[in-house]
């Protein structure tokens, strides 16, 4: 009985939810597919750079002097890094759908993490395509298959991207790290939007941790993470300071979510929760800075 009467509880939750989201998704989606499309061209560009590239002796870096080379069969554990962090990051943003705790609308979220992305990309496109320096990683070294790609023979071959082994293997698109781009808009983003202390401590700290992983394989220059780390939060405070602050509500006095009488039948934690779900530019508090009860919160 228990467990059907949470799960009925969470189910609810759930459709709640999915008809708030969907009703903004309604709204918003033209925004969503622009940032998305983007993610598309942004890889075109990479692949174009790679018929560009001009394989030569590894530049002189001071990361490279003090980091030990993992080595190629080393590679995949930036790669894996960079996979919890995306993966963790992902599904972190869908916590609204079942979690009590509910800070924003996942479908805001996203259109403003792939603003962060959009504007960082278009940068990096600009940078890489203004300077190729040669690859450092293993297959854009002079000698190898890879690092100088042949004339295509179609349109196609470049359009498709040689997907996946083209975006596994490109060289020429160095400065900045996209890599870097991607964890630091979601460490920001989580810093400013998330709950959990530990969490954003913990965050930083693989940020960290995924800049030096990418410098040891050999993925990049130690410049491109050090430019990707000061541009990304430039950007970042760019959109949140000079731009008008994306809402989280549609116009006028009704707000998105419910406030019938079956909400009200919840537990009051619910309804705290939804009064503190607020996306403005303001700093949100931690879990542990959070008033626990309505009364709290009216005495403040």
């Amino acid at each position: 009985m228990y467990i059907a009467r949470e799960f009925s509880k969470l189910w609810k939750r759930v459709c709640t939810e999915t008809a708030v989201e969907w009703k903004l998704l309604q709204e918003k989606w033209k925004l969503l597919l622009a940032g998305l499309v983007f993610q598309y061209i942004h890889g075109l560009a990479a692949r174009g750079v790679h018929y560009l590239h001009q394989p030569g002796p590894v530049l002189q870096d001071v990361g490279f002097m003090i980091l030990p080379e993992l080595g190629k069969e080393r590679g995949y554990v930036s790669e894996n890094t960079f996979a919890t962090i995306f993966i963790s990051f992902f599904l972190w943003t869908f916590h609204p759908f079942i979690s009590h705790s509910k800070r924003f609308y996942t479908v805001l979220i996203w259109r403003r993490v792939l603003a962060f992305l959009v504007f960082s990309q278009a940068l990096r496109i600009i940078t890489f395509y203004s300077t190729q320096l040669p690859g450092p990683n293993y297959h854009c070294r002079e000698g190898s298959a890879l690092a100088k790609l042949p004339k295509p023979d179609s349109i196609f071959e470049v359009l498709l991207l040689n997907f996946p082994r083209g975006v596994l293997y490109g060289c020429g698109d160095l400065i900045f790290s996209s890599h870097m781009i991607f964890t630091l808009v979601f460490v920001l983003t989580y810093q400013k939007y998330g709950s959990k202390r530990f969490v954003k401590f913990l965050a930083w700290l693989i940020a960290v941790i995924q800049s030096l992983l990418i410098i040891a394989s050999r993925k990049h220059y130690t410049v491109d993470v050090i430019v990707a780390w000061y541009t990304v939060n430039l950007v970042v405070y760019f959109l949140d300071n000079k731009l008008p602050e994306m809402p989280d509500r549609t116009s006028g006095t009704q707000p998105l979510l419910p406030t019938n009488t079956k909400w009200k039948e919840n537990k009051s934690g619910d309804l705290v929760d939804w009064r503190l779900r607020v996306q403005m530019t303001g700093k949100h508090l931690d879990d542990e800075d959070l008033p626990l009860t309505e009364t709290n919160m009216n005495a403040t």
